[in-house]
């Protein structure tokens, strides 16, 4: 019970925290001020960066503090360093800059759609300008002023929020806010929907990514770990290189691709959000067939050496075949963290920004429960006479599963392509229509 409590209290903290410190971050800049906003990518980007070198301390030196001292010594540096980290956190309150709050981003959805509801047997009005929005609102003025966005035509279901019926036709003094909606409000869900296929297809990127911590760790094991004639690398160290791959290419993006797309795109960003989550969708691709021939090679090992029935022998192969899949899925993560830090937090409404980091956090952990799910419908349907992922992987086809996640990717990949050619940037649309941002 202790045990479980103490898991599910480390969930509930990261949760919180992962989906808060970037926007809480990104608040700290003016996005309007040209100079804020270049420190405001520099911040995300070492926060990404201290972010992996964490997780590069975890799955080397405290793994092998944990494998020779004990795990009680393990969660113990770990409490220390998050107390560490509490008191420097608070020693910068008094410098921070706190954006008043607008309300629950979530109540204001459910009030969109339940107006929306309300009125749907009404006709929209042919000109949006007879929509409901704030500069409408004679003696309740909004107490904080939203930026006004561009009317779209997409769901246009939910402009019957903002209808002005017969009731409130004229002056208007005083909303039902579940019965009225501004046409802002409006556009700020639309906003969010929007965001909804991007988010949805990136869930199976993290499917793939969840292999590297789990199945090609299971790999580790059963091959040759040595570096020299003593030291053994813990099977669990193995993601090392893929956190040290993510660490290499965000400076790596940001000293050579960065400038070339620039130049060749025309584009001042370098890759578009949407491009650099394209990206990380090839790698994983890559790293799924890689993984798969990798797999295959490491079997045909196995029973060339009458192995195959004894789970615990090491095969004689290196485990530095491995390190391939973890390089590409590693640049794949650095590529799609990036894109998707920046999508979220740049596309969102200015008071969602919490809950939209709490969307794109929610796509990885979605990829963890997809993994489980994938694998108990494989080892269902492979069936004890020939398991895909076997207890003893020498007598396993675990390539065939790799083979299908890269398939799985392929498909996923060609619907992200049809959403992001879909997608209209917040910034294209503003420009369009003449709004500063």
């Amino acid at each position: 019970m202790v045990l479980f409590l103490a898991l599910y209290v480390t969930a509930l903290g990261t949760g919180g925290l992962k989906s808060s410190v970037p926007g809480f971050g990104s608040d700290q800049f003016d996005a309007t001020d040209k100079e804020e906003n270049k420190q405001m990518i520099k911040f995300l980007n070492w926060f990404y960066f201290f972010a992996n070198i964490g997780s590069l301390m975890a799955v080397t030196v405290l793994v092998y503090i944990q494998d020779h001292q004990g795990r009680d010594w393990g969660y113990g540096i770990c409490a220390g360093a998050i107390l560490l980290a509490l008191v420097v956190f608070l020693c910068g309150t008094s410098k921070y800059r706190f954006k008043k709050p607008v309300g629950s981003p979530l109540t204001q959805i459910a009030v969109v759609f339940v107006a929306a509801w309300r009125k749907r047997s009404l006709q929209l009005p042919t000109d949006s300008a007879f929509l409901f929005n704030d500069d409408d609102i004679l003696h309740e003025p909004p107490k904080i002023k939203k930026q006004r966005l561009p009317h779209s035509k997409q769901f246009r279901f939910l402009d019957k929020a903002a209808i002005k019926d017969s009731e409130n036709a004229g002056t208007i003094t005083k909303i039902n806010k579940w019965y009225l909606s501004t046409l802002t409000d409006v556009e700020e869900v639309k906003l969010v929907l929007r965001m909804l296929p991007i988010w949805a297809s990136t869930i199976v990127f993290w499917t793939v990514q969840v292999q590297m911590m789990t199945l090609s760790v299971s790999q580790a094991t059963t091959m040759d770990r040595h570096i020299g004639k003593s030291f053994q690398i813990p099977a669990a160290s193995m993601t090392s290189f893929l956190i040290g791959t993510i660490l290499l290419t965000v400076p790596f993006y940001d000293r050579f691709i960065s400038p070339i797309a620039r130049r060749v795109l025309k584009n001042p960003q370098g890759l578009t959000p949407l491009q650099h989550t394209g990206v990380g969708l090839v790698l994983s691709i890559l790293s799924m067939v890689a993984a798969a021939l990798v797999e295959e090679k490491r079997v045909i090992f196995a029973r060339s050496h009458g192995l195959a029935n004894n789970p615990t022998a090491k095969v004689p192969l290196t485990v530095f075949w491995l390190v391939p899949q973890f390089f590409i899925v590693g640049a794949g993560e650095a590529f799609m963290y990036m894109g998707q830090l920046d999508f979220f937090l740049r596309e969102c409404p200015d008071g969602m920004k919490t809950m939209s980091m709490g969307l794109f956090l929610s796509s990885r952990s979605l990829g963890f429960f997809f993994s489980s799910l994938l694998v108990s419908t494989v080892n269902k349907l492979t069936g004890p006479s020939e398991p895909w992922i076997a207890n003893n992987l020498n007598q396993g086809r675990l390539y065939n599963y790799y083979w299908l996640l890269a398939m799985l990717s392929v498909i996923n990949l060609v619907i992200y392509l049809a959403c992001a050619k879909w997608y209209v940037y917040k910034d294209k649309k503003l420009a369009e229509e003449g709004i500063e941002e």
